[in-house]
């Protein structure tokens, strides 16, 4: 891109931000999936542009723009990760499925992807190379496993068998020789065996939820607005799994989920949440909906929860429900909604 290092030597910093602001929503993924945190990843793609706009005079044109950037930012993933790690939870990780547990703001929990945040705003927008995103899989299911892997392993992993890396350019990247690169990838696909031992060999590219996916999903909704206990049964698989962090407790089986709703659907229990309202949404390239809560005589609906679904064979195989109001905003979804 010599217009790039023209404008950047010329002080244009303008004209630079415009070329590379194109890159965003991909280097949003990559930086997500290298930390499990939407946050982190919003703060590290600005970071990298700025490392980007202070080193342009190294850019030699050898490599894409593109190419460039992602090296620019894998190493600012890694120094971040290098300073500050944690690993990125799902309860799952912490306990035994259905024992009570508290909920837990000292754990660094994963974070879902809002879809409008790296889909193309619009049909046709994207540039050729921006579509590899809606081609990759960023399903919670993967994020999860890829946290089980320590920074380097984890980034040898995406730049090879997501982005597609040369053996070469990513042990250059990451300052390892070749078989050491080679010796990273072999541990981590054989770390993703085991903690995905269903699914390890289908990290294929996904499409956006099918008709099927988002018929199930109208359901959920309308079955939680209506606190309806057997229709919320009917859209369940047998083996189902539910999460709710920061809340470190989960559930599997039907009937364990089931049996918690109805106390949290009860004005006589003391678990009672209150009344529901539902809004579809997005993440992660599957089915979303963010619920809202209202109690009593409030005047309107409040943020609860955005639920990420599962949906295979036409029945919800899992849901991981965030409780963290903050995220709405990032989903563009309303602080409140009207009562009645």
């Amino acid at each position: 891109m010599d217009e790039v290092v023209a404008a950047a030597r010329a002080g244009d910093k303008q004209a630079f931000a415009a070329v590379v602001e194109r890159y965003r929503r991909e280097l949003l993924v990559h930086c997500y999936r290298m930390t499990g945190s939407l946050d982190d990843a919003e703060d590290l793609v600005q970071e990298t542009f700025v490392r980007a706009w202070r080193s342009v005079g190294t850019f030699e044109g050898r490599s894409s723009l593109r190419t460039w950037l992602y090296r620019v930012a894998t190493n600012a993933c890694l120094d971040t990760l290098a300073s500050a790690h944690r690993r990125r939870v799902l309860p799952y990780d912490l306990s035994a499925p259905n024992v009570p547990g508290p909920p837990s703001t000292d754990v660094a929990w994963l974070q879902p992807l809002p879809d409008r945040l790296w889909q193309p705003a619009h049909d046709g927008e994207a540039e050729p190379e921006a579509a590899v995103v809606a081609r990759e899989t960023i399903e919670l299911a993967f994020l999860a496993a890829i946290q089980h892997l320590a920074p380097r392993p984890r980034a040898v992993l995406l730049l090879r068998d997501v982005l597609g890396w040369p053996a070469k350019d990513t042990a250059e990247l990451l300052g390892l020789t070749v078989a050491a690169a080679n010796s990273h990838l072999a541990r981590a696909r054989a770390t993703l065996r085991k903690s995905v031992p269903d699914r390890h060999d289908a990290w294929e590219p996904g499409n956006p939820p099918n008709d099927d996916e988002r018929a199930v999903l109208d359901r959920y909704m309308t079955a939680v607005g209506q606190g309806d206990l057997a229709a919320i049964a009917a859209v369940l698989a047998e083996d189902v799994q539910a999460s709710m962090p920061p809340f470190t407790f989960w559930f599997r089986g039907r009937d364990h989920i089931l049996a918690a709703l109805a106390k949290s659907w009860d004005p006589s229990s003391p678990d009672y949440v209150g009344e529901f309202r539902m809004v579809p949404t997005a993440a992660n390239g599957q089915p979303a909906a963010a619920a809202y809560v209202r109690r009593h005589d409030d005047a309107a609906y409040h943020p609860l929860a955005v639920s990420v679904l599962d949906v295979r064979g036409g029945r919800i195989r899992e849901m991981v429900a965030f409780h963290d109001p903050a995220l709405f905003p990032a989903f563009g979804l309303p602080d409140a909604l009207p009562a009645g």
